[in-house]
């Protein structure tokens, strides 16, 4: 079964964990352990670094190598929403609750942060 998101979709976070979903208990065939997961998580992390220490920072790619920090980003979010699923972890209640724990607790922290207004 072949899953496909075009440029013009714009999934919410709760129809992402369902595609994803669809696509591990279908194609993937079941979830990894949660502690696999955790694994790969930290392998994609990375990899996202690795791309940004070559892109921004002073590594250059090996030869024939090219830029994929897009894919890997989508990589991170991929095994962010399967521990997601897996764990019973809504991520659009998530957010929510992530969003308004940020704006209480930074209101002002980062406005008033002398490192930043330079």
């Amino acid at each position: 079964m072949s899953i496909k998101i075009t440029s013009t979709d714009s999934p919410t976070l709760a129809d992402i964990q369902q595609i994803v979903d669809r696509w591990i208990t279908t194609t993937g065939v079941r979830y990894f352990s949660p502690l696999t997961n955790m694994a790969v998580l930290a392998e994609e992390t990375g990899e996202v670094a690795r791309q940004m220490a070559r892109i921004y920072g002073d590594q250059s790619f090996k030869a024939g190598e090219q830029p994929q920090l897009a894919d890997e980003l989508a990589d991170l979010i991929w095994v962010t929403v399967a521990i997601a699923n897996q764990t019973g972890v809504d991520l659009t209640q998530a957010f929510a609750r992530n969003l308004e724990k940020k704006n209480n607790r930074d209101a002002t922290r980062h406005l008033n942060n002398p490192k930043l207004n330079n």
